[in-house]
């Protein structure tokens, strides 16, 4: 069985050069446009994931302007089409404005023939990267996790952590800073649980005033306070058989603790002005930015409560600690925002991945999440530059990423600190490095590290 070959759009109005591009480019099943109509047409028809195309059409063959708005309605129509512009020699700035509208590459004539195959081919693989990425985005879609975009190993543990504990009946205590995604990892904890065909509830502690959250939370009698118009269900009764999520629970009232501490202990409530106490059955998930065995120590947060709530305690680390993570996510809000913003493919300048790397997100996931849809505003042509993400300067200087220079940078610093761990001792810092004292030598001189006498 032969294996269809990959469908290649060449937009070109000379028939000369029609015929020469199918000659060179037989690996492909070639489909010819000579204008934009036809283009257009056949981009319809056909959805080719890569094509070629003449900046010179008709009615303009000695212009771009032709060419240009071609190329901004394909890209409008199929966005993950590869155009490849062809140029004359005399053209750059216009192949410049081609790349800045969203074009893949350029290419000079007169045509080389193996050059131009090898950008195509170039064209299409990365097509199907990208196609293979979405697949795979989209078998994740429908996981409980699928919301945690993370490499980091402190990260990947907590998510493993998340499906070990939401089988159990377990209480959870989500910590983290602001943004860390705790709301996540609590959906993340009811939707794994044999609960999760059930509701699951929210309430954010510190969002409530403290006279309203009583009633927020275990309900209240018809006339129980003016304006009681009817009985009202709490959001803890309401959520009786799924999961109850207290977000921000260090900012809980003294007083409501103690109510909270009878519930978890009865498994019972009791409406505002009503005698009767109502059996519910939920699983309770905590989530805070605030260190609540300080509050404990303070007074300020019943000690009692705490371990009733922190059965499993799940530490979440903030963006700054998670190696490698803030470029991923970058790339995914950036893709996310210009499919929602209806951008053609962006990509991140040197410039603005160093910068984003160099940040220390305080904000964590959710600052950077604003951040990302702010650059893809903001940008110009196809291009995110530091300038359209709008953090602060650092001062820091990019990471290096060739491995000699991150081994070189590794060793220096370790003898460096051994060196002075042993007080400049050769033969002591050789053996807590667990090297002999010659490969010390060696890596000193090549180092330039000297030892005072």
């Amino acid at each position: 069985m032969t294996q269809s070959k990959p469908k290649l759009l060449i937009i070109e109005d000379d028939p000369g050069l029609q015929k020469q591009l199918r000659w060179s480019l037989d690996a492909y099943d070639v489909v010819v446009a000579g204008d934009r109509e036809a283009a257009l047409a056949q981009v319809r028809r056909h959805e080719p994931a890569v094509c070629t195309m003449d900046l010179g059409l008709p009615p303009d063959p000695d212009g771009s302007t032709e060419g240009l708005a071609t190329l901004q309605q394909i890209l409008a129509l199929a966005p993950d089409t590869r155009v490849i512009v062809l140029t004359g020699n005399q053209d750059h700035a216009n192949a410049v404005k081609a790349i800045g509208m969203g074009a893949y590459d350029f290419h000079q004539k007169p045509v080389d023939a193996e050059v131009l195959n090898l950008v195509i081919q170039r064209a299409f693989y990365l097509h199907d990267l990208q196609q293979q990425n979405r697949r795979m985005q989209q078998s994740q879609a429908d996981s409980p996790l699928s919301g945690v975009i993370s490499r980091d190993p402190g990260m990947l543990k907590v998510c493993r952590t998340v499906e070990k504990v939401a089988p159990t009946s377990a209480s959870v205590m989500l910590l983290g800073e602001s943004g860390t995604g705790k709301e996540v990892l609590a959906r993340a904890v009811h939707a794994l649980s044999p609960r999760a065909k059930e509701r699951f509830m929210a309430i954010n502690c510190a969002a409530i005033p403290e006279n309203l959250l009583e009633s927020e939370l275990f309900g209240y009698e018809k006339g129980a306070f003016t304006g009681a118009a009817k009985q009202t269900k709490g959001k803890v009764e309401l959520a009786h058989g799924g999961t109850f999520f207290l977000d921000e629970v260090g900012d809980l009232p003294m007083a409501l603790q103690a109510k909270l501490l009878r519930f978890l202990q009865e498994r019972v409530i009791e409406r505002i002005g009503g005698h009767e106490e109502i059996p519910v059955d939920v699983r309770i998930v905590c989530a805070t930015h605030q260190k609540l065995k300080e509050l404990c120590t303070q007074g300020r947060f019943r000690e009692d409560l705490y371990y009733r709530l922190s059965e499993i305690v799940v530490n979440i680390p903030p963006m700054r600690l998670r190696e490698g993570d803030a470029a991923l996510l970058a790339h995914h809000f950036k893709n996310k925002f210009c499919a929602q913003e209806s951008r053609s493919s962006l990509h991140f300048a040197p410039d603005a991945l160093a910068a984003i790397e160099a940040y220390a997100w305080p904000g964590n996931v959710r600052e950077m999440e604003n951040c990302i849809k702010r650059a893809v505003i903001m940008a110009d042509g196809n291009t995110i530059v530091a300038d359209d993400l709008g953090l602060p300067e650092t001062g820091a200087e990019e990471s290096p990423l060739n491995l000699r220079q991150v081994r070189d940078e590794a060793e220096y610093k370790a003898i460096v600190k051994a060196l002075a761990r042993v007080d400049g001792n050769i033969v002591k810092a050789s053996e807590m490095l667990g090297i002999s004292r010659p490969t010390m030598y060696d890596l000193m001189n090549r180092h330039a590290i000297k030892v005072n006498a």
